[in-house]
């Protein structure tokens, strides 16, 4: 094999440890490449050296493992292919979970080019899953010269080394230059609870925002201490605070609407829901909560049902279940069945892995007798739950309701295979098979099924 041909063929798996630079510079055609960038390279390298990608590619470590260390000994001095070599050792080492010698690997790599990025990142997965989190913590900063969202990376790595005061700083930054995440928001709190020291917390806030009041991030972390320590009244003056020094504010509404409610100022809390919903730099998750909260004010305060629709317009772009189903609950509640079950139908279309909002749609459809639909809907929702019972029983009830015996007996006695430990259950699947058997004239089996179902005993 000659050695252009073992170039290119490396150059194809990324395996050349060509400088970043030198790639992203090259603004011209390439030349003819040269033949000799690898040096003399042996046929027992060659040989070695692919048996070993061959090997990888069908994930027999060891084995390629073997072949990478025969094709080591045939590199003999040749620094370059040792690097070449070392980084598919130390590949294979790392999906064997040989984290130490992966490491040495990686680090035999690095001694050649030091800010090979790809190298770096592997080496950081071998430190994360050995749980070295001191020895990423100099990786990880060299990593985020290439890409700043490895700053969430430091600061999680801050947080597990207990140097909580360099992730909080971190975070600080974080959100001065991105804005608010809930990841971010969480990992704070994490710390703040594992600190224990929410007063020294408090009181580092308070003077951060007396030297610099426009700061909207320290206002609401200090508003998420006061509330987690029970102190609503000061909370809620920290929200009025933010809210006087920036009238602009969309996120000091998550709090305020709250406290509105708590204080029994309605009208201030739906004009504070509302911001909420309309602003684009709250996240949809933080949206979801309050319409929660929203739709549990409504069933207090029925007077303000009127104004639902014009919020729920606000998701009207996305595709959560999560929206339509407590919407759907929200009209089933009140006894409005078809306005509950269209919400229930728009939501299992957009998150058909939610097993909760598919239940409810398919027993709101049987329940209004729209058995096509749910005929269709169970059928296909056990392409996805192949192992739930109760949408065999579903359609069953359907093909019965159908005219559809054979369908029905078909559905039923597969869905009992899956029954476990539920009379309740049980005893309509025999119901069920009792009608299906009905419905084709089988009197006898019809019986048998209908004893079954007479002899279960059920609990209160």
């Amino acid at each position: 094999m000659s050695n252009r041909f073992l170039y290119t063929l490396l150059l194809f798996f990324g395996i050349i440890l060509f400088p970043k630079q030198s790639i992203a510079q090259q603004t011209e055609p390439p030349q003819e490449q040269p033949t000799d960038d690898l040096g003399n390279v042996t046929d027992a390298f060659q040989e070695n050296f692919f048996e070993a990608l061959k090997q990888k590619g069908i994930e027999n470590y060891e084995l390629a493992l073997d072949a990478l260390r025969k094709a080591e000994n045939a590199a003999k001095d040749d620094v370059k292919l040792q690097a070449v070599v070392a980084f598919e050792k130390a590949k294979n080492l790392t999906q064997l979970k040989q984290f130490d010698e992966a490491e040495a690997n990686f680090k035999t790599v690095l001694k050649t080019e030091p800010q090979r990025l790809d190298v770096l990142e592997a080496l950081y997965d071998v430190y994360y899953q050995k749980s070295d989190y001191d020895a990423a913590i100099p990786l990880v900063q060299q990593l985020i010269k290439f890409d700043e969202d490895y700053k969430e990376d430091l600061a999680n790595l801050y947080s597990r080394t207990r140097q909580f005061d360099k992730a909080i700083e971190v975070l600080d930054d974080l959100d001065d230059t991105w804005g608010e995440s809930d990841y971010r928001n969480a990992l704070r709190a994490q710390i703040y609870k594992q600190t224990g020291n929410t007063e020294g917390q408090i009181e580092n806030l308070e003077t951060r925002i007396d030297k610099n009041p426009k700061k909207e991030q320290d206002y609401l972390n200090l508003i998420y201490l006061y509330s987690e320590e029970g102190n609503i009244e000061k909370a809620f003056a920290t929200a009025k605070d933010l809210l006087k020094n920036q009238p602009n504010s969309k996120k000091v509404h998550l709090a305020l609407y709250k406290f509105y409610l708590e204080e029994n100022q309605p009208e201030d809390a739906m004009k504070s829901m509302k911001i909420v919903f309309s602003a684009s730099e709250i996240e949809q998750d933080s949206k979801y909560k309050v319409l929660s909260d929203f739709i549990n004010f409504v069933e207090k305060n029925p007077q303000y049902e009127s104004q639902l629709d014009p919020i729920v317009a606000n998701f009207s772009t996305t595709n959560s279940g999560k929206i339509y189903e407590q919407l759907g609950g929200y009209y089933n509640s009140k006894g409005e069945k078809e306005t509950a079950l269209s919400f229930y139908e728009k939501g299992i279309a957009g998150d058909e892995d939610n097993f909760s909002l598919l239940k409810n749609t398919l027993l709101l459809q049987i329940d209004l007798q729209k058995y096509e639909a749910a005929q269709k809907l169970s059928t296909e929702a056990l392409d996805v739950f192949p192992a739930q019972p109760l949408l065999y029983l579903i359609n069953g009830v359907t093909q019965n309701s159908l005219k559809n015996p054979d369908k029905a007996i078909e559905s039923l006695e597969t869905g009992l295979d899956y029954l476990f430990d539920n009379p309740t259950m049980l005893q309509d699947f025999y119901k069920q098979l009792q009608q299906a058997h009905s419905l084709k004239g089988d009197t006898k089996k019809a019986a048998e099924y209908g004893k079954k179902a007479s002899e279960i005993k059920l609990t209160n």
